[in-house]
């Protein structure tokens, strides 16, 4: 994007594109890669994003083919470009974000949220934008290879360069050199699954009914990929002390129990998720030496470190 699209800007383009019926225009948020804008089209609430990233958008628009009752995905109507960056129009949903629960809340969506899992777990992506790898991109030919792979600083990625920015704190460098040897050492226990990964639940991209009686929509699909699916379960264990009420749920026990009662056997469960929490703490300690954000480089250096020293321990 040449410059943020801001509320004035995007009420002017959709009143362009679809005529005098837009009313009620109004920024809904914005992240590193898009912005969000809500609006009414006719008796239609809708939402318009705009980012850099046309990929990200079309994951959405793929992801609907998994919706169900459980993986509720809100419709992508159409993708185009406009005010120098690319645009998505989508239904919009209602509810309350999942990480702003309380702890009755968390343990109320808990069945929900289990149910959402369960049906990623349950999808293995035919080739596609939501295919992590292919031989014939010459993407990742393995899981394990992924998991490698994607921390490396590679030139034309959308994030590179963080390496030399994190040479700059040698703390942090050597909690990501130790973190990633001892990731090498547990990839065996990682088998070659390829299940749908969303990869980014706890970032205001899962709605919640009032009630945390179900989930309302799990949108914003960029950072989809496919793999074990232990690694959705690393997302929340990782995330934990900055979320205190989800904290109090004791998730390992959860989910073990989850699975124990569905009578599913997972080899390896401690070693997979810890791998897999220590892929998460060091993809965000490059992340944060890439967007410079040091107070969250340091409380992720030390959650990784906390990592390191419960698989040492």
């Amino acid at each position: 994007m040449n410059r943020p699209v801001d509320v004035t800007m995007a009420a002017g383009f959709l009143a362009e594109r679809y005529g005098p019926g837009v009313v009620d225009v109004a920024e809904l948020g914005a992240g590193d890669w898009s912005r969000a804008f809500s609006f009414r089209l006719g008796n239609r609430d809708l939402v318009a994003r705009f980012g850099k990233y046309e990929e990200a958008f079309r994951k959405d628009q793929k992801a609907l083919a998994f919706a169900g009752s459980d993986l509720p995905v809100p419709a992508v109507l159409e993708i185009g470009e406009a005010l120098g960056a690319f645009y998505a129009i989508s239904e919009r949903h209602f509810g309350v974000f999942l990480e702003t629960l309380d702890a009755p809340g968390w343990r109320a969506v808990l069945p929900a949220l289990l149910r959402c899992l369960d049906s990623l777990r349950a999808i293995a992506p035919p080739g596609s934008g939501l295919e992590w790898a292919s031989e014939e991109d010459g993407s990742p030919s393995g899981w394990r290879q992924w998991l490698l792979e994607s921390l490396e600083d590679r030139p034309g990625e959308y994030v590179c360069g963080w390496r030399e920015s994190l040479r700059e704190t040698p703390d942090i460098e050597e909690v990501f050199l130790a973190g990633h040897r001892a990731l090498r050492a547990l990839l065996p226990a990682c088998p070659e699954v390829r299940r749908l990964l969303h990869r980014d639940l706890l970032n205001r991209n899962v709605l919640v009914a009032t009630d945390a009686s179900r989930l309302e929509a799990v949108f914003d699909w960029g950072c989809s990929i496919a793999g074990d699916f232990l690694y959705e379960v690393a997302w929340f264990t990782f995330w934990v002390p900055w979320y205190p009420a989800l904290d109090a749920l004791d998730l390992r026990r959860v989910f073990l129990n989850h699975y124990r009662v569905m009578d599913l056997e997972v080899e390896n469960f401690d070693q997979r998720l810890a791998c897999y929490e220590l892929h998460i703490g060091l993809e965000h300690i490059a992340y944060t030496a890439f967007t410079g954000r040091k107070k969250d480089q340091q409380d992720i250096a030390r959650r990784t470190l906390q990592v390191l020293e419960s698989i040492s321990s």
